[in-house]
């Protein structure tokens, strides 16, 4: 089966087919509740710090259908409901696939699933729309609001992703901020002041998660023969951590 270069929004939800890395039946850490998570290929964010660069490849993966994911999701839809828990598509960048998802979402909705979207938001308007029409949360990853620390940090601007934030608030689909503290990169005062100032100015927003830079994913890099740009970075302290929540609660935002 090949993807084919026309859009596929002409074809009926369940037959669109997309490029699937891996799925975890029962993730916990992926939006609420227990989660079968779908993993897609492709991103042309270069983060120095991702832990899945065996993403990155449009061309990877093993090419699924809408109807084939939903088929293998069922058997988990009572631990789903139990948990509050349902689908979240993650990447790479699944917005690169927003056909797909946007069908997947569809088709999850006809059988009582919950969508979240874990999303770099490196899309314009157009492309997302479809998606956003079948999600009910949205698990939106700021890497970082100076927009040169951003062009260095992930190899892309970061201007399509702040207006998918706004067109995401003014849809009024909830939002869960996601925001990696990397030493050096992302963990300055300053930094972490642009980020309360960004995130106050959407609606929707519920919380925002802190999570530390770690290593975890360097060994894919070797593997990949790819060089390692934060060699002796080490993950932040438990003290930055601390301080950096506290800066944001004093912005009144819910940090978890």
């Amino acid at each position: 089966m090949q993807l084919c270069e026309f859009t596929q929004l002409e074809l009926p939800a369940a037959l669109r087919v997309g490029r699937v890395h891996s799925v975890d039946s029962m993730g916990a850490v992926d939006g609420p509740g227990l989660r079968f998570v779908v993993f897609l290929q492709g991103c042309l964010y270069r983060c120095r710090y991702c832990h899945n660069p065996d993403t990155w490849d449009r061309r990877g993966g093993e090419e699924r259908t809408v109807a084939e994911l939903i088929a293998e999701m069922r058997a988990y839809v009572p631990y789903m409901r139990a948990s509050g828990g349902g689908v979240t598509v993650t990447g790479g960048e699944p917005l690169l696939q927003a056909d797909f998802v946007a069908g997947l979402f569809e088709e999850a909705h006809k059988v009582g699933i919950h969508t979240a979207l874990d999303t770099n938001g490196f899309a314009p308007r157009e492309r997302a729309a479809p998606v956003l029409d079948h999600t009910d949360l949205i698990l939106l990853d700021l890497k970082q609001l100076n927009p040169e620390k951003h062009r260095a940090l992930t190899g892309q601007s970061n201007e399509l992703t702040l207006a998918f934030a706004r067109y995401a608030s003014d849809r009024g689909v909830p939002l869960w901020i996601r925001y990696v503290v990397v030493p050096g990169w992302s963990d300055a005062p300053a930094d972490v002041e642009a980020l309360a100032d960004f995130v106050q100015g959407l609606r929707g927003v519920e919380r925002v998660e802190l999570l530390p830079y770690h290593l975890l994913g360097k060994h894919k890099w070797e593997a990949m023969g790819i060089r390692y740009t934060l060699e002796g970075v080490e993950p932040p302290t438990q003290e930055t951590m601390d301080r950096i929540r506290a800066q944001l609660e004093r912005r009144g935002l819910k940090v978890t």
